[in-house]
């Protein structure tokens, strides 16, 4: 039988996931100016989705392969770590390059090769991501998860107010200018980059130095069985344990999808929604050009304040979640966080004043807190031992598929049905999010599951 896990401090947990506050300062860059890049670039609002595809479909090859790889690796640096910091090089390359396409690269070169940077970006942010959830369940026990995966999410929440706001930070505070003539990127989003990219690296390299890992003898102490090698299983294994999947997983799925589709139309369409329906600039397929692209630019960098406002409230409502939990278990918790998410992306609609879309933001910050953190608490107690990282990897596939459907459909959807107007795609997204919530109802707790399939 296992031994039980030591309980770790608070301190101890925070250095666990100190990086993922770098990662997350990168897709908080990301999330709130790949489309703006993308359309300086000369991409249509129909094909915006179709950019963003390269993300999930990354992740889905990635993910899976990332977790089978870490759970096998051992290493006089780690059995996570290694994935860290190869991942974070490669991003940190990409960060830097992606809003510099247009000064490398003439016409429609410049979208081309910033798609490709994207994907770079995408690819090497999830070999980076992948290992810290199973780092955490690695490393804690069932009573000691919540905690884990809120302090995660709250560094995360922490990470991503600095990505989203840095291109306000370099305009209003460091005076760098925020336009650009049409077909090229605004200097403070350019410079916004290349400091996300050193905070990345720093945060990470937090991780490296002070997190620790349990090696093999450790591992096998606190586990009822220690992780196959590459000599005793193979890769196909990898297929194999897709037919073991846990029941809770695939509960989880059909939340995960609409949760999942509803944030990927958000991240796609915000700034457009947000420039038409809150600064009155016109319906139209393309970029925006004379003292149309000037509003656009503010309108982009408000965005980037709004995403800010709410990560910092999915930062401080995650250090709530524990006590939630406690008064009304994880299933609820989850569901209660995710209505309040499609009721603050529905309000959107409704609002015209730039200024009052904050509000909006704190129903959005709440349900992306418990979606960075319920789940992976949730399904944590249902894995077998020695195959979290696998697993967290294979549950990325309930988050990249929503996301892939999301991308092949949304463009035609947006241009024809919608006729330009990106504000009916944030609605469908808070329908998507109210959805999530009642699939909560055929969630059983893994953590329940497994309690009843252990013998009386």
């Amino acid at each position: 039988m296992a031994a039980k896990k030591p309980k770790l401090s608070v301190a101890e947990i925070i250095w666990m996931s100190f990086g993922f506050m770098g990662i997350q300062a990168g897709f908080g860059l990301q999330n709130g100016n790949a489309s703006r890049i993308l359309e300086d670039f000369g991409a249509h609002i129909h094909q915006l989705s179709w950019f963003w595809l390269v993300a999930p479909l990354t992740g889905m090859i990635v993910q899976p392969l990332t977790g089978y790889f870490s759970d096998k690796t051992w290493t006089r640096l780690g059995r996570r770590k290694p994935f860290f910091l190869a991942g974070t090089i490669i991003c940190c390359l990409a960060i830097v390059a992606l809003p510099n396409s247009a000064a490398w690269f003439a016409g429609k070169s410049a979208l081309l090769f910033g798609a490709v940077f994207l994907a770079l970006m995408d690819a090497s942010i999830n070999i980076a991501m992948e290992p810290f959830r199973a780092l955490v369940a690695d490393n804690l026990g069932d009573e000691q998860r919540t905690l884990g995966f809120s302090i995660q999410t709250f560094l995360i929440g922490i990470g991503a107010v600095l990505g989203s706001w840095l291109p306000w930070i370099m305009t209003h505070i460091f005076e760098v200018s925020n336009q650009a003539p049409h077909g090229m990127v605004p200097d403070n989003v350019v410079y916004s980059f290349y400091f996300g990219a050193a905070f990345f690296f720093t945060c990470i390299m937090v991780t490296v130095l002070f997190a620790r890992e349990y090696n093999p003898e450790e591992y096998a102490k606190y586990h009822k069985s220690a992780p196959k090698t590459e000599e005793q299983a193979g890769i196909m294994e990898i297929f194999r344990d897709f037919k073991r999947i846990p029941k809770t997983m695939m509960q989880l799925g059909l939340v995960q999808f609409f949760s999942w589709f509803g944030l990927f139309c958000m991240w796609v369409y915000t700034t457009k929604a947000v420039a038409q329906n809150a600064y009155g600039l016109p319906a139209i397929g393309e970029g925006y050009e004379g003292a149309d692209k000037l509003v656009f630019d503010t309108a982009g960098d408000w965005v980037g304040i709004l995403f800010g406002v709410y990560n910092g409230v999915s930062a401080i409502y995650a250090l709530l979640l524990p006590a939630i939990v406690r008064k009304i278990g994880r299933k609820n918790t989850h569901a209660l966080s995710l209505t309040t998410g499609g009721i603050g992306l529905l309000s959107m609609f409704f609002i015209t004043d730039p200024q009052t879309l904050v509000y909006s933001m704190i129903g959005i910050g709440m349900a992306w807190a418990s979606i960075l953190a319920m789940p992976y608490a949730i399904l944590a107690g249902s894995i077998p031992d020695g195959k979290m990282g696998i697993y967290m990897g294979i549950f990325n596939f309930f988050i990249t598929i929503p996301q892939i459907v999301s991308a092949l459909i949304l463009g035609p959807i947006v241009a024809s049905i919608f006729h330009n107007q990106a504000i009916h795609a944030l609605v469908l997204a808070g329908t998507m999010m109210l959805l999530a919530a009642l699939s909560m109802i055929y969630v059983v707790d893994g953590r329940l599951i497994r309690t009843k399939s252990l013998p009386q």
